[in-house]
């Protein structure tokens, strides 16, 4: 689905990744993990055609992605969910969600559906985006990228300041969407939602990545834990 291969990306003259290599599998969730300034975000930005990689591939369904826009990239299929949402303040829930809608794969998230995945939102759509919760604005993000029937989600930080309920529905909405098949990039600081959804973790320092594994061997490497993410 998603294959990053030696990546070098740069804001100006910093140099920000560092032949960073990964993959990422049709219905699998692989996850970036490290500290704030590790390049986990700049991984996603790069991904997305807001930077352009210097040297190195990035391919999408084997196709070379790396010096697409964004909007380009997100039409071949690719959703993206910021750090900071992102979401429309002045619309209405139904109206962002729909704004920006596309009919891929065959047009599987549909408003109904989305109101089956996420009902608070069935409950607020005729609410105002900046009336929302921080959770449900969070949810509202999820929902508005899966609108455009992508095949690939990224999302960044998805938990980041949500109250551990929230964080329990955003951890079995990204189960549900891992068993329909989307292939999921996630970043996240909260294990607690790594362990839960995640088949891989990658962990960066210094826009390198400096292991990669699953759970159990995550879990089983005190220094890593230790080292970089704090544990």
């Amino acid at each position: 689905m998603l294959s990053l291969e030696n990546v070098e990306s740069y804001y100006g003259d910093s140099h920000i990744l560092h032949g960073v290599s990964l993959t990422v599998r049709k219905g699998e969730v692989v996850c970036l993990l490290g500290r704030n300034g590790a390049g986990k975000t700049t991984t996603m930005l790069t991904v997305m055609g807001y930077l352009h990689p210097r040297r190195g591939t990035i391919r999408l369904q084997g196709r070379d992605i790396g010096r697409l826009p964004p909007n380009a990239v997100a039409r071949l299929g690719v959703g993206f969910v910021p750090q900071e949402r992102g979401i429309f303040a002045s619309l209405s829930v139904r109206e962002n969600l729909t704004v920006f809608a596309r009919g891929g794969r065959n047009g599987y998230w549909t408003l109904q559906r989305i109101f089956e995945l996420f009902p608070i939102l069935k409950a607020r759509e005729r609410n105002l985006g900046s009336q929302l919760s921080g959770g449900e604005q969070q949810m509202l993000s999820i929902a508005r990228a899966l609108m455009l029937n992508p095949a690939l989600l990224l999302l960044d930080e998805p938990s980041e300041g949500l109250a551990p309920m929230i964080v329990k529905e955003i951890i079995d909405v990204l189960k549900r969407l891992k068993g329909a098949g989307l292939a999921i990039l996630l970043v996240e600081q909260n294990l607690r939602v790594a362990r839960a959804v995640a088949d891989r973790h990658h962990v960066m320092n210094k826009g390198v990545i400096c292991f990669t594994g699953a759970t159990a061997e995550l879990e089983n490497s005190e220094a890593v834990l230790r080292n970089y993410l704090s544990v």
